[in-house]
């Protein structure tokens, strides 16, 4: 018997279908937002989201991909673009999985759809974020991990107070925030979401998100999206990988 799992979410965007149509199918798009991922414009085309497949390219209005997996799993990201008045847009987006195999406590369904649900509302979140803020900008995508997962909290509430962040942060906190790897001062950012898995800080030319393992078990890492212009994507991935790794700071 198929196992089923489905994310839908809906949101207005402060910008034209074009735009987000070039945010959310695009390679240059997703580095501003989401995390690299080319993409093939045809039906049939690949996608680098797994083995995915381009199942509907409909500009500005439709983009589906579909990635299979060993096993009898797929799974399906939908957008669906709808002008809206002034200029602006009505996203629809869903992910759906599909497993028609085994599933067993390897699988870790329960975990994987948890993680899957708090990440679209990040990631969307994210979404609006850069279109109101960075549209069309050439981004950098930065990521770093630890080695190792974690299931203490503590771990990323340490990670937290390196930032900066009060006890009583919240969404709209402004604060000085120290960029590894430079010499100049602490940056201004803005605080643009905080909870207990995730905290994103917003600076004049990036989008900073730290993701926290001990939800799921998972190692804490970080994937920034760098808007300066030049921006170095190797010196800043060394940079923040130290500055994630150095845990007596």
């Amino acid at each position: 018997m198929a196992r089923e799992f489905e994310v839908r979410r809906e949101q207005d965007l402060p910008a034209t279908p074009e735009q987000v149509w070039d945010a959310v199918a695009t390679g240059a798009g997703n580095l501003g937002w989401l995390y690299p991922m080319e993409v093939e414009p045809r039906v049939g085309g690949k996608a680098t989201r797994g083995n995915s497949t381009v199942m509907v390219w409909e500009p500005p209005q439709h983009f589906a991909v579909r990635a299979t997996q060993d096993g009898g799993f797929s799974n399906t990201l939908s957008y669906h673009i709808e002008p809206a008045d002034g200029g602006t847009s009505h996203l629809r987006m869903g992910i759906h999985w599909v497993h028609t195999g085994v599933v067993d406590e390897a699988w870790a369904w329960d975990a994987k759809s948890d993680a899957a649900e708090k990440h679209v509302d990040f990631y969307q979140h994210g979404l609006a974020e850069y279109l109101r803020h960075f549209a069309g900008r050439p981004a950098v995508y930065v990521r770093a991990q630890r080695p190792e997962p974690t299931a203490d909290p503590a771990d990323f509430a340490a990670l937290r107070r390196r930032l900066g962040l009060a006890p009583d942060a919240a969404v709209g906190d402004r604060l000085p925030l120290d960029l590894p790897g430079t010499d100049g001062r602490p940056e201004e950012v803005v605080v643009d979401w905080l909870s207990a898995d995730f905290v994103g800080l917003r600076g004049p030319d990036a989008l900073y998100r730290f993701f926290n393992g001990s939800t799921w078990n998972v190692p804490i890492w970080l994937g920034h999206h760098l808007f300066a212009e030049g921006a170095d994507e190797q010196q800043a991935t060394a940079a923040w990988t130290a500055w994630l790794n150095d845990t007596q700071a």
